[in-house]
């Protein structure tokens, strides 16, 4: 298989020996790269033999002394090295399943493949993987591995995946712990499905993987109107999620006194369900489920208030007097708003002439159950906020949007469309902020405030910085 180099990183071994782009990888140490597992792993060693085709079709063979674990320091056109692997199921809560017609192609791509889980800390259901990928991991110990559990229960796993080998799979979790593999789990919680009873078991059974398991989260499924034709999900009420948090703590208690480790979380969604307020930031584990919404609002509690002592603190109010005279509008999901507006009205309290308006958009493109910041669209932020300018409110100097409702490194909502769209659409600038509660505040009192693409070498990403 032949690997394309797409560019050269400053500085980087490949630089040094005069790999240009275009140019193409053939082997390491005489070993064929199957897939960028293969060359990470081949890669390792202080000395190796790479063999390389320039574009004139002349071969390089170049022999490398390098630190352990340094690379060649390039991008290559295909980041897998390799064809991505698509779900084999069919999962009764697939949020993919309901989504409307006529996204962009790759919205409604599947992926189940144990590489991204490595690379990129997506969940995957160990259906597409057979005994060489579990030994290739646990050779290469690629971890962690992130693992979309649902249920321990093999024949309820069977039907929630729609996939008559989703229960034997469950033996790898068995080979992941012998070979001291690092997991995370994840529980899709649907109501009346694999809660109760059934998530009793399946919490029980993951403690048995401690401590190479360090968490699972539960989280509730995600259910749009777009379900006409699929399995019939109900939304949790408050009393169901406050039974859900109810076990779920309690288990905590245990598996921490026995492994110093709280292990199964709740989502924060839960909690907001059940109107009970977040678990102190010590139960979070570092914040192991993050990506998941859980703890979420907890660290952006803490980064606010830690924000806020270092304003308090400071005597001059230099922070302070730089924002007289500005106004803000925040556009927020629904289920953060309570939390921001919260976190507005105190910093505004400190900052005299700093006025700030948060507005919770409703999910009208996936239906008002969708919640979360991250599933906002272009198209309900604008049509919702160009309604409060008809009616002759002002939004302010700048839109503040969290950076989870754009693509990852991109300008661009879920339903393509663009943050200079919407600064047309409502004739102001728009800033792309972090969705924590230290930038929260930084974003507020410094009007230089931005957030720059940056190559990290795999992909684009955003770095706080300031524009002067």
């Amino acid at each position: 298989m032949e690997h394309v180099v797409k560019e050269i990183m400053p500085g980087s071994i490949a630089e040094e020996m005069g790999i240009e782009a275009g140019d193409v990888l053939l082997s390491i140490n005489n070993e064929e790269i199957g897939d960028v597992f293969d060359y990470r792993y081949l890669m390792k060693d202080e000395y190796v033999e790479v063999l390389v085709r320039r574009t004139d079709g002349e071969e390089w063979l170049l022999e490398i002394d390098k630190d352990y674990d340094e690379d060649l320091g390039v991008e290559f056109e295909n980041g897998l090295m390799s064809e991505y692997r698509s779900c084999s199921n069919k999962c009764i809560f697939c949020f993919i399943d309901q989504m409307p017609p006529g996204m962009r192609e790759t919205l409604y791509f599947k992926d189940d493949d144990s590489r991204l889980s490595f690379l990129q800390g997506n969940y995957i259901t160990l259906t597409n993987m057979d005994e060489r990928d579990v030994e290739r991991i646990i050779q290469m110990q690629l971890a962690p591995i992130n693992i979309s559990v649902q249920t321990t229960n093999p024949e309820l796993r069977c039907r929630m995946l729609h996939n008559r080998f989703a229960g034997e799979k469950l033996r790898f979790l068995d080979r992941f712990y012998e070979g001291h593999v690092e997991m995370n789990g994840q529980i899709v919680c649907c109501k009346g499905v694999n809660d109760g009873e059934e998530l009793r078991r399946s919490i029980t059974d993951l403690m048995q993987y401690l401590p190479f398991m360090r968490s699972v989260s539960v989280v509730p499924a995600g259910i749009t109107k777009y379900r006409e034709g699929l399995c019939p999900l109900e939304l949790f009420t408050k009393a169901e999620a406050g039974e859900i948090i109810d076990m779920i703590e309690t288990y905590q208690k245990v598996c921490f006194d026995q492994y110093g480790l709280h292990f199964i979380h709740a989502s924060d969604e839960f909690y907001m369900l059940a109107e009970r307020d977040f678990p102190e930031e010590e139960r979070y584990d570092g914040y192991i489920q993050l990506e998941n919404g859980v703890g979420m609002m907890r660290l952006f509690r803490e980064e606010f208030a830690e924000k806020m002592r270092t304003i308090a603190d400071d005597q001059s109010g230099q922070e302070r007097s730089a924002v007289e005279n500005r106004a803000i509008t925040v556009a927020t999901g629904r289920l953060a708003y309570p939390l921001i507006r919260d976190a507005a009205k105190e910093l505004c309290g400190v900052c005299p002439g700093l006025v700030i308006h948060v507005f919770p958009v409703r999910n009208d493109f996936f239906g008002e159950t969708i919640t979360v910041a991250g599933l906002v669209t272009g198209q309900d932020l604008i049509a919702q906020l160009k309604e409060r300018q008809q009616a002759g409110e002002h939004l302010g100097d700048v839109l503040f949007i969290p950076s989870n409702m754009l693509r990852s490194g991109e300008q661009v909502f879920l339903d393509d469309v663009t943050v200079s769209d919407v600064e047309r659409a409502l004739g102001m600038p728009v800033t792309v902020i972090e969705p924590g509660g230290r930038d929260f505040v930084e974003a507020a009192l410094h009007p230089d405030y931005c957030l720059d693409r940056k190559n990290d070498g795999d992909s684009f990403v955003y770095v706080q910085g300031y524009d002067r």
